[in-house]
């Protein structure tokens, strides 16, 4: 039987993704602890230190299996947890027991199993900004000729198209890939810095050979696939790394609030929805409704991790001197969590951008009770040609305008300012004519040009490179 007496987070049960979750598990970090310790010990032998390829072999007999149960019962003892893991990999490598962690801090396995989780975890985000681009730039281009309401102050504007919207939706993404190809690549490891940065532990070890002791770092690092090595530390690496980190994943999550808040006011005005599957209940009380419940979920996890970020910022600021251990309770929970919530997001994301639907006619009609409006300079130009006087007519469109608004707003009627100007013989104007002025095609300005420059000059290159990455799909399980 399931235990349901303690709590469980839901980015386990509810939200985040098992490959996101693997990348924060316990055996994802104990187990980079101890290749974090097989190439220490291996880079220190490189460098004439005395250990053996027996004991290295002993620890890489053993780098998976991690006996927690040992680590457990040492850290009850000692209240120290890399001392205690130090300990429990001892009892399973007798030989090598007394060169693990050599001339290491805490910070060795802590801090560069950080930064390596980190990179895991933004390499899972990106492929899933990614699939969510390929969903959207397919979307736009589909849907880049249809006429709709475009909007400032959430009222009625100039038009635009439907697939021209998506590309708002698509360039913030393009914007976040293109800042998780920077972290990515300027990550760096914490090294082999010591107790306060200085290296003193290792100059002792190697009798001051500064070049020995950077060759050391510089083989941990290559091991551990990520070159970079911060350049000076204290005994942590700059908690600003941290920042930065979940910085990007904050923009993730503000791009997908965006198009979760847009979608949410489309569906309210029923000229777009999200996916809507053939059992789901909308609402306990009203059977009929369709709540937009993918987007506001969106909604709520971007909220959180965009507030997330707030706790790095604050760790970043409060640091003393060369290290203190305030960090560690919240960085446990902050980053990890981060993570997990963008995961999420992007994986609800990549749902509803599979399944998006438009109800063209809907936006049709949307556009026509607004056009009329919108059309009136036109309408004018065109009169003025026929030899109308310019200013008497704006005087007459004023009118009008705000007449049929009236009946727009508080008869509830239909906007008939199209019917008073062809009964208006100042405008010499015919049904048929102004039916010509009215195509919504007429007001969409480069909107069709803009999607296909966007796509094919900057979109579709990306997708091209990345396309052994794409394809992924995500079903909703809650």
């Amino acid at each position: 039987m399931p235990d349901h007496s303690g709590y469980i987070s839901p980015f386990s049960t509810r939200y985040a993704s098992d490959e996101m979750q693997f990348v924060f598990s316990d055996d994802n970090k104990f187990r980079t602890w101890r290749k974090l310790w097989i190439a220490l010990a291996r880079a220190e032998q490189k460098q004439g230190l005395p250990i053996t390829d027996e004991q290295i072999q002993e620890m890489e007999a053993h780098r998976d299996d991690v006996n927690y149960e040992d680590a457990k019962r040492r850290e009850r003892e000692v209240r120290h947890d890399v001392m205690s893991h130090v300990y429990a990999y001892g009892l399973q490598c007798p030989k090598a027991k007394g060169i693990i962690h050599l001339g290491a801090t805490s910070c060795y396995v802590g801090d560069n199993t950080d930064v390596i989780i980190m990179k895991q975890g933004l390499q899972i985000v990106r492929r899933k900004v990614l699939n969510v681009m390929d969903l959207l730039a397919g979307f736009a281009d589909k849907y880049k000729g249809v006429p709709a309401l475009g909007y400032t102050h959430l009222q009625p504007a100039q038009l635009t198209t439907v697939g021209k919207r998506a590309t708002l939706w698509l360039n913030e993404l393009l914007m976040d890939y293109e800042e998780i190809e920077h972290r990515m690549s300027t990550l760096a490891l914490l090294g082999s810095k010591g107790t306060t940065g200085t290296q003193a532990s290792f100059v002792e070890l190697l009798g001051g050979d500064g070049k020995k002791i950077n060759r050391i770092e510089a083989d941990i690092a290559k091991e551990m696939g990520i070159e970079r090595v911060v350049p000076v530390s204290g005994q942590t690496y700059s908690r600003k790394m941290d920042y930065m980190v979940l910085s990007t994943l904050s923009g993730v999550a503000q791009s997908a609030s965006k198009f979760s808040y847009d979608m949410r006011l489309l569906q309210s005005f029923k000229e777009m929805e999200e996916p809507f599957e053939a059992s789901q209940i909308g609402s306990s009380a009203m059977p009929y409704k369709r709540n937009p419940m993918r987007s506001e979920r969106i909604s709520a996890l971007s909220r959180y991790v965009m507030v997330d970020t707030l706790n790095a910022a604050i760790t970043t600021a409060t640091q003393w001197f060369e290290r203190t251990l305030d960090d560690s309770a919240n960085r446990r929970i902050a980053v990890s969590e981060a993570f997990l919530g963008v995961d999420a997001i992007l994986n609800i994301m990549m749902n509803v951008c599979n399944g998006l639907v438009v109800y063209e006619k809907v936006v049709h009609a949307r556009v026509m009770n607004e056009l009329p409006f919108m059309a009136t300079e036109n309408i004018m130009m065109d009169a003025v040609k026929k030899g109308g006087d310019r200013q008497q007519l704006h005087e007459k469109l004023r009118v009008h305008s705000q007449a049929a608004a009236s009946v727009v707003k508080e008869e509830g009627g239909k906007n008939d300012l199209i019917e008073r100007i062809v009964a208006d013989e100042s405008f010499k104007v015919t049904r048929e004519e102004i039916e010509t002025i009215l195509d919504p095609a007429n007001f969409i300005g480069r909107s069709i040009e803009q999607v296909d420059e966007f796509l094919n000059g900057i979109i579709n290159p990306i997708l091209a490179e990345n396309r052994a990455m794409l394809g992924e799909q995500q079903e909703l399980t809650v």
